[in-house]
């Protein structure tokens, strides 16, 4: 199996000469990264990538995934490396931190990425797909739904992705069939056939967070009548975080309010 060096030199070369990333130390956040910062961050993701990922590579191959009775296994060393790179920080690098993120430029992500993806492409797979829910919650979703969702993708309790494609439509997805009907209780039912979806199931997470197109009954045919849908593997555990999420607020309200203010939240949820 060959192995990889990652070619630091070349990208500071880029980053630091051709792009003169002097600019980050303007953006919001970074003010502290400087040259040295930058070198810093490279060389322990190149670390990461050329002594945990690429010795991946040959166990990859020689075992791959197993699915047995509905359960995919992943090889050996996948979900512990994978629970090192959240924990290192890699995962929420570009993220917000007001979600547990580092709040760092895309562009220094980017980078990073071409590390771990030359080193095995077939393993960042899975930490790479879960950019697709948190940038669709980040833009779209309700501020509920982000404090619910994105911090547990960012530490690596969650992972994620992308249910785009069905097999009679391929990359025009305007053809989709999949339907969402909406329920009494303000949630929508998801029902349609889904393909080419990596990293759709594996024992490296408690939960993964699908971001799934469907159509709404009576939206328009095309494009334009495509909606987006969260949809968690494991909706129970959602559902138990939300609600409590919801009596830590009951309580705050009850410590301020009183506790007639408390019975009559208590009544309404």
């Amino acid at each position: 199996m060959p192995a990889y060096h990652p070619p630091l030199r070349d990208i500071q070369f880029v980053l630091n000469d051709l792009l003169d990333i002097t600019h980050y130390q303007t953006l919001e956040g970074c003010g502290a990264l400087g040259e040295d910062e930058v070198a810093m961050i490279l060389e322990n993701a190149g670390k990461f990538a050329e002594e945990v990922l690429a010795p991946l590579n040959k166990v990859g191959d020689e075992e791959g995934c197993h699915f047995d009775n509905g359960k995919v296994t992943v090889p050996r060393g996948f979900g512990e490396a994978y629970h090192q790179y959240c924990d290192d920080g890699w995962q929420g690098f570009g993220l917000p931190t007001e979600f547990g993120g580092q709040g760092l430029p895309s562009s220094l992500g980017t980078a990073i990425g071409e590390m771990m993806g030359a080193a095995n492409w077939a393993w960042t797979m899975y930490p790479g797909l879960a950019h697709a829910p948190t940038t669709c919650l980040l833009h779209g979703g309700t501020p509920e739904q982000q404090q619910l969702y994105i911090p547990k993708i960012i530490a690596g309790e969650w992972a994620g992705t992308m249910c785009l494609t069905e097999a009679h439509c391929g990359s025009d997805v305007g053809l989709l069939r999949t339907k969402a009907v909406k329920q009494a209780d303000g949630l929508y039912k998801i029902s349609g056939t889904k393909i080419f979806i990596s990293a759709g199931e594996h024992d490296m997470t408690t939960n993964i967070v699908h971001a799934v197109l469907a159509r709404i009954e009576g939206a328009p045919k095309g494009t334009k009548g495509i909606s987006l849908f969260i949809v968690p593997k494991n909706f129970g555990e959602c559902r138990w975080l939300t609600r409590r999420s919801q009596q830590r607020k009951l309580r705050l309200h009850r410590k301020e309010n009183g506790l007639e203010r408390f019975r009559h939240l208590r009544d309404e949820l």
